[in-house]
Order: structure tokens, then sequence, then C-alpha cells
């Protein structure tokens, strides 16, 4: 059972995301709270512009996550696991799947995208793999290297780059549009702890 505020706002959101005809009894009994709760929660999460409620046949709501939703969703999930070996144990596993994907597809040149918590995880995980970390992108740290790994401005800087991973953690979302822009978004791999909507279709406007 979520005992604070952000718990119970995150597990709203997540329940929204993975399904928009969630019920007030649903929410309340997947977060373990009581149904006054729930349903203060979601009108909370209304007023503040996280989701959009619409009335659909024989009485029933449809909830679903704005952008500004899914970004408050990725902020709190950035928050929540940030906290100690759980954020270190998910990220682990998360690589080396990623990694493994890479080598599948015979990806082996790969950046990562973003100088954070997230991408010296990823350093350390790819000595494990078959995979070339040629640089990790990062527009405003001063650092020219790390671990070795040169940081460069932009992905312009980089040569031959089969994928990149974003790593980025303050804005995850922004980075992989960003770095859609110049590369196929299949190249773009992105973790799934980020919550990063890869298809803007996926929300509301």
């Amino acid at each position: 059972m979520p005992d604070n505020e952000s718990e119970i706002t995150l597990g709203v959101l997540n329940a929204i995301h993975e399904n928009a005809q969630v019920t007030q009894r649903s929410v309340a009994s997947e977060l373990g709270i009581a149904l006054g709760l729930a349903n203060a929660y979601l009108k909370r999460c209304a007023k503040k512009g996280l989701i959009k409620i619409q009335q659909i046949p024989a009485n029933r709501y449809a909830y679903y996550l704005t952008p500004q939703g899914f970004a408050e969703k990725t902020r709190l999930t950035t928050e929540y696991l940030s906290q100690g070996f759980l954020f270190f144990r998910l990220a682990r596993t998360e690589f080396s799947d990623i990694y493994t994907e890479c080598q599948s597809r015979g990806w082996r040149r790969v950046a990562l995208a973003g100088l954070s918590d997230l991408a010296e995880i990823a350093v350390l995980c790819a000595a494990e793999h078959d995979i070339e970390l040629i640089g990790i992108i990062d527009e405003e740290t001063e650092k020219q290297s790390f671990a070795g790994i040169p940081v460069v401005p932009d992905l312009s800087r980089l040569e031959r780059t089969n994928a990149v991973i974003v790593t980025e953690m303050e804005d995850p979302q922004a980075a992989f549009e960003r770095l859609c822009g110049v590369l196929p978004a299949d190249r773009v791999l992105t973790p799934s702890m980020l919550n990063v909507t890869r298809d803007k279709q996926d929300y509301q406007t």
C-alpha cells in the first residue's frame, strides 16, 4: 500500500496508463486504498491537468493521461527509482536486455544520451556485452570524458553510430524526440523505467 501522496499519485497515473477504462474501485483495489481516497486522487489529478476524464456509454468514464500527466509520471517514477538499490537492480537488468538486443541486430557501436546515474550503470553493464560505447551525448556538461568514454554535445560529433540509448533522467521524453530527428526511431532505445512514450498517439492532447 502506498504511504504518501507522491506514491498514490504515481499509482493512479500508472493504472490509467495501463488501462484507460479503469474504475475508481479498480484503482482503489490495485493501490490498496479506500474508494473515497481513490476518487479524491482522480479528481485531484484532473484538476492539475494530469488526466482527462470523458464519459462513455453506460454511465461510465474513461481516463486519459495528458502530456503533462506523462511528464509527471516520468518525474515521479524517476524520483522513486532513484532511491538506492532498486534503481541499480532494475537499470542493470534493462541495460542487459537492451545490449542483448543490440548484439542480435549487429549494432556494436552504441552511444548514450545523457550523463547521469543511469549512464554510469549503462557503462558498467556494457563491459559484460560485446558492445562498444563510442560516446555520451550531453550538451550541458563541461566534462570531456567519463570512464574513458568521450562526452560530446551532440550526435554529429560521433561517427558510425549504430544506436543511441537514452540515459537522460531530467527530461527523457525530450531527449528521445530530439534524437528521433536525426536517427530512425528504432535505433533510439529507451529503458522502460524512464516511461518514454514512443508513439505520441499513446496520449491525449
